[in-house]
């Protein structure tokens, strides 16, 4: 059985964009804080935020801060999303494909493969996700996990990440054994 993983360039791109998200979620950090003039001293983050409410919140301050919460709840989301593809391995067995990440393992049988389709074909290297038949999530045990992978892909499409090594082999593969065209 071959295991199909990130490429070297692939990691360095998930590097990158890590990075980035981490970047972001530290800007939207520094921005709350500075728009509502609260202290983000843990113990006293709460009490500060209390204070700057009592004053009373104009819209030139309000707007910033709920964009900033916005960008402080997906930046970690989307750091999550990219850890995924950082330890993503996929293994054809003879009873499906299994999908193994950060903490998640899933085997995909072969009959529950609907389709395989091509995401942002015009991109220099597009990424590609399989579209199931059955949500294979009930296989993942923690709860969390769960969660997190059903909000980053939906219950039933598995993404196939554009940086994995050898991934137009392991397309053909997937078609094959599970009778795609």
């Amino acid at each position: 059985m071959k295991t199909y993983q990130l490429s070297s360039l692939g990691r360095r791109n998930v590097i990158l964009l890590m990075i980035g998200a981490a970047l972001i979620w530290v800007f939207a950090v520094w921005v709350f804080q500075s728009t509502l003039a609260i202290s983000m001293n843990p113990a006293s983050v709460v009490d500060s935020l209390q204070a700057a409410i009592a004053e009373g919140l104009s819209v030139d301050r309000t707007v910033p801060a709920l964009f900033m919460v916005v960008l402080m709840v997906a930046a970690p989301l989307t750091m999550w999303n990219i850890g995924m593809e950082w330890g993503v391995r996929y293994t054809p067995t003879a009873d499906g494909l299994r999908y193994q990440s950060t903490g998640v393992s899933m085997t995909i049988p072969w009959t529950s493969i609907a389709e395989i389709r091509s995401i942002d074909a015009d991109s220099d290297e597009p990424s590609h996700e399989l579209r199931l038949k059955v949500d294979p999530t009930p296989q993942i045990t923690n709860p969390l996990l769960r969660i997190l992978h059903a909000q980053a892909y939906g219950r039933v499409i598995l993404p196939i990440y554009a940086g994995i090594e050898h991934r137009e082999e392991l397309i053909d593969e997937i078609r094959r054994r599970a009778g795609l065209n």
